[in-house]
């Protein structure tokens, strides 16, 4: 009895780092499973454009080989001029038309734009709430069906608010005293000052079009390849290419990260010229010496003299001569 005792014992404790592990390896697969490849909850999308500044919460991923700056709730968004794109996580974009400052808002599945000032034409595709907050006016989305919404909001050089429902219809709201109304599918208007009372009917007030998505460029040659020359037109000078790295930003670094000197490659292009062999022989005409006056009237002087007549009566004179000759 005491044997099995102590069997029971043993068994025991050899059952605890048994447990112990197993809790472990639950937790390790609870975590992995916690951690997917999609996006956080608060990211809004990938923004791109030429002359813009970004503030707030971001981060910075890599997009088939081009650095990419993700917006994620509370960042802003400043556009100096020209226009910008933001291709949201759940589907669709923000076209940003400057110059113009806004804020992003999510939660949960509720997008919030805070316009400032500029134009932003939005375009959604999927089941998110979209609300666009002005100064005055609150504009939200509403979906026909299942079927898109493709809604125009922004400000002119007045300063007269533009909103344009392309697909879809729009409800707006007056923050101050409640009033609401809707516009609905293809309506195009414009009010003052914020007032409902005075909306009116605008024909193309404000204009910001879609950009469409840009195709990424080709990779850059590495260091340890060679690049390729491309042939140059005839009477060119050479060209020099510089080759860098792609530049990183970090949000929370107080000191951005300088570039490799060593990574960067000088690539000079030139035109190689073929040299031209001739083979064969090249032959002329023979020059034509004329003969000498001299020589011409010896060969004149050499020629025999025309014979005579050569008549029946003169062979036989001839023969007669030739049997007799003259003396004798």
């Amino acid at each position: 009895m005491t044997a099995f005792s102590n069997l029971i014992a043993r068994l025991r404790r050899a059952a605890i780092p048994v447990a112990c592990g197993a809790i472990l390896c639950a937790a390790l697969i609870a975590v992995a499973a916690a951690r997917p490849d999609q996006p956080a909850s608060d990211s809004v999308g990938i923004i791109d454009g030429e002359a813009i500044a970004v503030s707030g919460p971001t981060s910075v991923e890599v997009v088939q080989g081009q650095v990419k700056t993700v917006l994620h709730s509370g960042s802003e968004v400043s556009v100096k001029s020209g226009n910008a794109r933001i291709d949201l996580v759940e589907g669709g974009q923000v076209s940003i038309c400057g110059p113009a400052h806004l804020s992003v808002l999510k939660a949960g599945g509720s997008l919030t734009i805070a316009l400032d000032t500029g134009t932003v034409h939005v375009r959604v595709e999927h089941e998110l709430v979209l609300n666009i907050y002005t100064p005055l006016i609150q504009a939200q989305t509403v979906a026909i069906g299942d079927g898109p919404r493709d809604a125009l909001v922004g400000f002119d050089s007045s300063g007269a608010m533009c909103i344009r429902a392309n697909l879809g219809a729009i409800r707006l709201e007056q923050q101050l005293t409640g009033q609401s109304v809707i516009i609905p599918q293809t309506g195009d208007v414009f009010l003052f000052n914020g007032q409902l009372e005075h909306l009116r009917t605008s024909a193309g007030h404000c204009a910001c079009s879609l950009q469409t998505a840009r195709a990424a460029p080709p990779p850059q040659p590495a260091t340890s390849q060679s690049a390729r020359v491309e042939p140059l037109p005839p009477n060119e000078e050479p060209i020099y290419q510089v080759v860098m790295p792609p530049l990183i930003y970090e949000a929370n670094a107080k000191v951005q990260p300088e570039i490799d000197p060593k990574m960067i490659v000088i690539v000079r292009r030139v035109c190689v010229r073929p040299t031209l062999i001739f083979q064969g022989r090249v032959e002329g005409e023979a020059p034509v010496t004329p003969a000498p006056a001299a020589t011409q009237g010896a060969a004149n002087a050499s020629k025999p003299s025309a014979p005579g007549s050569d008549s029946l009566v003169n062979r036989v004179r001839n023969f007669v001569r030739k049997l007799w000759p003259s003396g004798s």
